[in-house]
């Protein structure tokens, strides 16, 4: 299945590019030499880039939810909330923490999870950022990045197909191949 071609206001990502960021955001960080103890990663979009790199690293991997795109399909941005709680697969967060997530947009997100984050787990002693796309207008600039998109344009990621698709939708959707976990492996 072919995807439509990326404009200034819309970049369209495959699966295969996609996996392509994440393996490039990975060779970033450790090329920056930077020792971190531990990755925790932002429901929903980081989810996926998180797991790659703590499987990577071998590190732990924490999940904090976040949600401020729910409107529209999750294309309008509303109000930001932040879990009461962290799930991490060992320990707490402390020490040397790489946060995650697929992209800073506005940084509002970053801004109001970093100042959280610190308010929340003092022992946290180092804390960096890294996302696969930074937009144009942010007012944040993580310490890691794939790629910079001054124009702003709307990211179409491989799994956006998942936010419209009901249950009920699911067999005649399997039924008439319109799409398969990997398109990009046929």
């Amino acid at each position: 299945m072919s995807m439509p071609p990326s404009t200034e206001r819309d970049l369209w990502v495959s699966w295969e590019q996609y996996h392509g960021l994440i393996e490039r955001l990975a060779l970033q960080v450790h090329e920056s030499g930077w020792a971190f103890d531990k990755i925790l990663c932002l429901a929903r979009g980081g989810v996926r880039v998180g797991d790659v790199l703590s499987r990577i690293f071998d590190l732990p991997l924490g999940i904090l939810a976040t949600s401020s795109y729910r409107e529209a399909a999750g294309t309008v941005q509303g109000q930001l909330d932040i879990a009461q709680f962290i799930t991490i697969t060992r320990g707490t967060l402390d020490g040397r923490v790489l946060l995650v997530d697929d992209m800073v947009d506005t940084g509002l997100t970053f801004t109001r999870v970093r100042d959280h984050l610190v308010r929340q787990f003092p022992g946290i002693t180092e804390l960096r950022t890294a996302v696969l796309w930074v937009k144009g207008h942010s007012q944040v600039q993580p310490d890691y990045h794939v790629e910079h998109l001054p124009t702003n344009p709307w990211i179409h990621q491989p799994f956006e197909d998942y936010d419209s698709l009901r249950p009920h939708q699911l067999e005649s959707w399997i039924r008439k191949g319109v799409r398969t976990a990997y398109p990009d492996s046929e």
